[in-house]
């Protein structure tokens, strides 16, 4: 419990500074990479994300193992394991947009029992301790109360091969749209899923996602009282969260192509 706690103000504190270097070089000339398509981005701030990251990772808990978006799976001894998307929300970092996010968990024995997400030009820090709750800047957080889908306002993403796969997610989003009040993109499933945490999302659904894109939002949807599903797919992972009454409902909607 003591050593979770350690652990999770040692994230917070390195995620606030992380994010002071983003927001400074945020709307600066960088140079692009790109992965699996054009829209599929990675800029220089990445990369220096990810690696200040794991170098203070390193240097306080030399034996856990470490999963990160740009540079994969990096060994440890021990049965902790950090999952890290040092920016979720690239393209808009890229373009200048500002929103996007540092996600960090940590799973123990492979169960997520830490989670936070730090979005900088928000000044906004989500966090959850497994059995804890969740907390937005100190302050606890509950998902909403809303209860008919009419009422509603949703999230979504799509995936980077859209153009390519029919299973794209454009039928479930033409789908839900005549059903609910809204539905917003913000670029950001770790965004999107503390949205969901914090009572300002109702739901949330994506598919083709990648586990550091998620763990840590899952766990503070979770903690804040919030229903999730989570299935592991051919291309990635699909994941559903809302309030009990959206989930059921956005649930009963939304069909998965196998």
């Amino acid at each position: 419990m003591r050593e979770w706690e350690r652990m999770l103000a040692d994230i917070k504190a390195w995620a606030i500074e992380a994010g002071e270097e983003q927001i400074c070089r945020f709307n600066q000339p960088m140079n692009l990479q790109y992965k699996s398509a054009e829209i599929d981005i990675v800029t220089e701030v990445d990369v220096w994300t990810e690696k200040f990251l794991i170098g203070k990772i390193n240097s306080v808990y030399p034996k856990h193992r470490i999963i990160s978006e740009e540079s994969g799976f990096h060994h440890g001894e021990d049965n902790y394991e950090w999952v890290i998307d040092p920016i979720d929300g690239s393209t808009n970092f890229a373009h200048g947009f500002p929103l996007f996010s540092i996600s960090i968990a940590v799973k123990y024995n492979d169960e997520t029992v830490l989670g936070v997400v730090y979005i900088p030009m928000l000044g906004e820090m989500y966090e959850a301790m497994k059995g804890f709750g969740a907390k937005l800047n100190g302050e606890n957080i509950q998902v909403s109360k809303i209860k008919r889908l009419p009422l509603a306002m949703v999230a979504t993403g799509f995936p980077y091969d859209r153009a390519s796969d029919p299973k794209n997610n454009l039928d479930n989003f033409n789908n839900v749209i005549t059903k609910v009040a809204g539905i917003r993109q913000t670029g950001s499933a770790a965004i999107d899923l503390c949205q969901v945490a914090a009572g300002r999302f109702d739901g949330y659904w994506e598919i083709k996602l990648n586990s550091w894109d998620i763990e840590a939002g899952l766990l503070i949807v979770k903690e804040a009282g919030g229903f999730v599903r989570r299935e592991e797919q051919d291309k990635g992972i699909f994941v559903l969260v809302g309030n009990e009454s959206i989930f059921d409902a956005l649930n009963q909607l939304i069909e998965i192509k196998r």
